[in-house]
């Protein structure tokens, strides 16, 4: 794999393109082109080659990527090559739903543990798991080596949950609150904030 630094925005469309490629695969299709993937994406031929190329030669001109290689490829690129332990805080109805959701199955992830510190909610059962005590946090979470762990708490608590997942060794944070958060370099964070993508998409309306 290269060492060179990679544009976040590039490494952002890798999954976008895995997506597709595993599509394809589900399909019985066994060999693509970077223009047949702009097609689906909306994102053209010449920039799919350029984020590509970043990462080395994945194909020959004329003959197309051979999409099985592909999407192996960039599961490494990825790190998704293996199954990642997630730790989710906030039992409420998106906590709730995301330790439910079957979507990660398959796709480099499994949720291990739930948390909350609402006493009518430790203890009580979501999906598959029991929901933990928000107290035992930080040695729950390092106990089991998660470094990954998604975030759907009130804002006015994210900040100390936050600090309390980098205490315990988590290294990247999907972040459902709708605030922004400090965290220490080195730490991952990404936002999630449904109202913002609306605002967003409001912005085009009517143009």
């Amino acid at each position: 794999m290269t060492t060179k630094p990679i544009p976040d925005i590039v490494v952002g469309r890798l999954p976008i393109y895995l997506r597709a490629l595993q599509r394809m695969a589900q399909e019985g299709r066994r060999v693509t082109s970077s223009q047949e993937l702009g097609e689906r994406l909306g994102i053209s031929a010449a920039q799919i080659r350029k984020d590509l190329s970043q990462f080395g030669e994945f194909g020959k001109q004329g003959t197309g990527y051979n999409i099985e290689f592909l999407a192996q490829q960039l599961q490494n690129i990825l790190n998704v090559d293996r199954v990642w332990d997630v730790a989710v805080v906030g039992a409420g109805d998106i906590g709730s739903a995301l330790a439910r959701y079957q979507g990660l199955n398959n796709r480099g992830f499994r949720v291990a543990m739930i948390f909350d510190s609402d006493p009518k909610k430790v203890g009580t059962k979501v999906g598959a798991f029991v929901v933990k005590d928000s107290a035992k946090l930080v040695p729950e979470v390092s106990k089991a080596g998660i470094v990954i762990a998604m975030l759907a708490v009130p804002a006015s608590a994210a900040q100390t949950v936050a600090d309390q997942l980098v205490e315990a060794g988590v290294k990247a944070i999907l972040n459902y609150a709708p605030i922004s958060l400090n965290v220490p370099q080195g730490v991952r964070v990404q936002y999630i904030d449904p109202v913002t993508h609306l605002q967003r998409m409001t912005y085009y309306l009517d143009r």
